[in-house]
């Protein structure tokens, strides 16, 4: 009877971010299974122990030894204080690859145009660690309170100000909300905590995720072409096209046509195909990409 594997226990976010990064393991190669129903899903990993818990508490568990590693904010790592191995970034968010940003949010029409303004004012907000950071570094004096949420809808009838997070403002325009400054910029990262990353064998298997998810972000936006062309007109389809300043070519059966392989941006595609055709290129294949490992 064969030994139980090595268990890797992984803490992935619950929330907003959750749906984004059970795509992107998926296209790092890893099937996750019951994540909708259950905080312990599992995978087709053996050597991995999920948890999906609120990305608010996952620096902590971390930090605690609960859990080996997960992915999480770096703003709610900052928020809770935790001691982790930052791994590497992971630049996705919930609705595309900008980061989220924390701001200091008045109404439209308040006079308020700097932070020094709210001496004396209340503040709401679910990151009160943050705030507070952030009003000691600026020299105010405020009274910050937590948020259990909607927190936009809270000034100027409850509080003064809030501090809240933000991708693309839209949820603050529509609220009629301003943003007077940004407290930080966030992305997730894998973190690991510091004993399991002393671990041979953890740090190994931890490293071989990230280069997969890393690898999978690399292949974001990006597509493979491939397509046939003359030799003799390869030269002029090169120097006319600079997104192909580095394919990989190879030769054909027919000595007087090679094979043309590159990546590029989904984006650039639709002006470069005919372009291509346009430049003798025949056989045209677009493909997309799930992995791209520098």
């Amino acid at each position: 009877m064969s030994a139980s594997p090595e268990k890797l226990k992984l803490g992935l976010p619950k929330g907003s971010l959750q749906e984004p990064t059970l795509d992107l393991f998926e296209k790092a190669g890893f099937n996750i299974y019951g994540a909708e129903r259950s905080y312990r899903p599992s995978s087709d990993d053996p050597e991995l122990e999920l948890r999906i818990i609120r990305a608010q508490e996952i620096g902590r568990y971390v930090d605690h030894g609960f859990l080996d590693c997960g992915i999480t904010g770096k703003d709610w790592i900052a928020e809770n204080g935790a001691v982790v191995e930052v791994v590497c970034d992971l630049p996705y968010s919930r609705a595309s690859s900008n980061p989220t940003r924390w701001v200091l949010v008045v109404p439209e029409d308040s006079p308020v145009q700097s932070v020094k303004q709210l001496r004396g004012k209340r503040i709401a907000t679910e990151a009160v660690g943050l705030t507070r950071k952030y009003l000691e570094s600026q020299g105010v004096d405020a009274e910050v309170e937590f948020s259990w949420g909607a927190t936009e809808v809270k000034v100027p009838d409850l509080v003064d100000a809030i501090v809240d997070i933000t991708e693309t403002g839209s949820s603050l325009r529509a609220n009629k909300l301003r943003i007077v400054d940004t407290l930080m910029e966030s992305y997730p990262q894998f973190i690991a905590n510091p004993d399991s990353w002393a671990s041979d064998w953890k740090r190994r298997k931890i490293r071989r995720i990230t280069t997969l998810l890393e690898g999978a972000l690399a292949a974001r936006d990006k597509v493979a072409l491939k397509m046939n062309v003359p030799k003799n007109l390869l030269k002029n389809l090169l120097e006319s096209l600079p997104s192909l300043r580095q394919p990989t070519i190879s030769s054909l059966w027919e000595s007087d046509w090679v094979a043309v392989e590159t990546v590029m941006d989904e984006s650039e595609v639709r002006e470069i195909i005919p372009q291509l055709k346009e430049l003798g290129a025949e056989g045209i294949i677009e493909f997309p990409l799930n992995k791209l490992i520098y």
